[in-house]
């Protein structure tokens, strides 16, 4: 797809990414099982690139009731976080701090202790921008993901966190192998 190739090189702006959700179809929750990869979409949004640099792999569906929202890479293996352990407002507030090598490194000294091995998120149908297509909702945060299909190994993430105005943009491709 040229705007996904253009988006990846270019940062496209919220309206432009909105519009490109809005055109892709919905999502069924059995076409969302499995593991995905992530890759960060930009926008200007304050989270662009942060989780790119921390490690981030992707996330894990493993049911309707059972996702690994979170997947890092770590030098032994990946591990799942618990998202409600991450400061989420640092990097909505002092994204240039988030950014840091000190901050980096301290996640990564972190992670051990960030680690879980219960699902933190689950699957629904929701309704969105005139949809109902696939949704990964935080079991402890205020945040939804909204995926859309790009194609039969791809999904567009949209995520709406509650009191920012501009969405989250990420890209998952289906991991084969698992993650």
């Amino acid at each position: 797809m040229p705007w996904l190739n253009r988006w990846r090189q270019d940062a496209l702006s919220p309206v432009a990414a909105r519009a490109a959700f809005d055109s892709l179809p919905s999502v069924s929750l059995p076409e969302v099982l499995g593991d995905w990869l992530g890759e960060e979409l930009p926008t200007g949004h304050p989270l662009d690139g942060l989780l790119a640099g921390y490690g981030w792999k992707g996330k894990r569906f493993m049911s309707a009731d059972a996702v690994d929202p979170l997947v890092f890479h770590r030098g032994s293996g990946d591990v799942a976080v618990n998202p409600a352990l991450i400061p989420l407002g640092v990097p909505l507030a002092w994204p240039r701090l988030a950014r840091s090598a000190p901050a980096r490194r301290a996640f990564k000294t972190l992670l051990p202790a960030l680690a879980t091995g219960r699902p933190k998120a689950r699957l629904r149908a929701v309704a969105h921008r005139g949809q109902v297509s696939t949704a990964m909702i935080y079991d402890d945060l205020p945040i939804i993901d909204h995926f859309r299909k790009v194609d039969a190994g791809r999904l567009l993430g949209l995520m709406d966190i509650r009191h920012t105005e501009q969405p989250y943009f990420f890209l998952l491709s289906r991991a084969s192998g698992g993650l």
